[in-house]
């Protein structure tokens, strides 16, 4: 059986830490014991733990040996903001498939509430990754960074930059995966709740950015996020 992934809030030499309520959920409602050993995950690797001390809001951990991590492509999702429990259930999906970075993007049809909303979200979309790195037992969170409107979105880099949009016809995802084997980084960009205007379309083509399809049906802005990530990891490892 695997061993219970933790991402240290801690790491001094060979000691490790969890605090605040991230070690209260260890400590209380995993009952965590002296002696229990989990993978430690470090800003340097993941290495094996053991539990030394348990304290209020405190774990600690004393360092073993390094365990190998694997190898994940560059992922990057760049994700026009949508209503916030969808959104956030994309973030923790998406996580848990590998993606290295969320940047939220304030699109045209970003509705105005959520767009003057979305930059007071940041800590809570950090939690929700982190709490899915360490379930699906990540070496580390993705980034999410702040978020940024659309022309920013458009400048930014990759080594195969993919706009995914409902009136992309020719071409679909696992197609262009296929056809222009990319070796760096790859960013996919997903509209909000209403897809993509015809101005920010032209934007993306001018760009460079590559239009892909993800089928005939019509998916929620989740739905795309979490399929694309899927196919292009599935794909890339």
């Amino acid at each position: 059986m695997s061993r219970r992934r933790w991402i240290a809030d801690e790491v001094s030499g060979n000691r490790a830490a969890l605090t605040g309520p991230h070690a209260e959920h260890l400590a209380r409602v995993l009952r965590a014991r002296i002696g229990q050993e989990f993978d430690i995950a470090t800003r340097t690797g993941v290495r094996r733990g053991r539990v030394t001390n348990i304290a209020p809001g405190r774990v600690e951990f004393e360092l073993g040996e390094e365990i190998t991590a694997i190898a994940t492509p560059n992922v990057t999702l760049a994700l026009s903001v949508f209503k916030f429990d969808r959104m956030e259930w994309a973030i923790e999906k998406c996580t848990e498939l590998g993606v290295a970075r969320i940047i939220p993007v304030i699109a045209r049809r970003t509705e105005a509430h959520l767009a003057a909303a979305a930059a007071k979200r940041a800590d809570r979309w950090q939690r929700i990754a982190r709490q899915a790195s360490e379930q699906s037992r990540r070496d580390s969170p993705p980034e999410i960074s702040r978020p940024i409107k659309l022309k920013e979105a458009v400048a930014l880099p990759g080594s195969m930059r993919i706009l995914l949009a409902e009136s992309e016809q020719a071409a679909m995802l696992r197609d262009v995966l296929q056809s222009h084997s990319p070796g760096g980084d790859v960013v996919l960009a997903f509209g909000p709740e209403g897809g993509w205007t015809e101005a920010e379309l032209e934007l993306f083509r001018e760009a460079g950015w590559i239009p892909a399809s993800l089928g005939n049906t019509i998916l929620r802005a989740e739905t795309a996020a979490i399929a694309a990530t899927a196919i292009v990891l599935s794909e890339l490892q």
